[in-house]
């Protein structure tokens, strides 16, 4: 498949299915953000042995650092599912992360900080991609360098043909477009 060649719009085989819904949406920032909401959610609850002695980071806001994870988690999802509200949720992303500072042991120790701050920055930037225009000529498989018109002149690659200027499309009502 060359450049010049347009994605087709047929049903994707099953190998592709994948792919094919994975770029028509934020699928990375969805996943950082998710990936940055387990750690905020389970530092505060979650405890570590060494040998016989228990090392727990349970904090008074441990409530909060739950609420917050489960959030981004929830919005990693969105991004997945309805990515038109992607700017929403990329925002709140990252509002979210950044509460998670004071909040849930420096944000899970920076990681999930990091991981749902850059999240966030993913989906609120993400675009996608435009619709490739329809043509009834079918596209050509190889590109030449340049073609010729009907009549054998040559047409230089990448300049559109020029028209003679014509009275309708100069100085048509001064120059000024109406609107109805």
């Amino acid at each position: 498949m060359s450049a010049e060649t347009l994605a087709s719009r047929e049903v994707p085989k099953k190998e592709n299915r994948f792919k094919v819904w994975r770029q028509t949406r934020p699928f990375w920032a969805g996943l950082f953000t998710m990936l940055g909401g387990v750690p905020i959610a389970y530092l505060p609850y979650g405890d570590m042995r060494l040998g016989n002695v228990t090392i727990a980071m349970a904090t008074t806001a441990g409530a909060g650092a739950l609420i917050i994870g489960v959030l981004l988690i929830t919005l990693g999802l969105t991004m997945w599912f309805q990515p038109v509200v992607r700017v929403f949720a990329g925002v709140a992303a990252i509002v979210l992360a950044l509460v998670s500072i004071p909040v849930s042991n420096f944000g899970g120790f920076l990681v999930g900080f990091l991981f749902a701050l850059i999240g966030g920055a993913l989906s609120a930037s993400w675009a996608p991609a435009p619709e490739p225009e329809e043509t009834d000529e079918p596209a050509e498989a190889e590109y030449d360098g340049g073609s010729a018109h009907e009549d054998g002149t040559a047409m230089t690659a990448g300049v559109p043909d020029q028209r003679e200027a014509t009275e309708t499309s100069i100085d048509a009502k001064g120059g000024r477009n109406s609107a109805g």
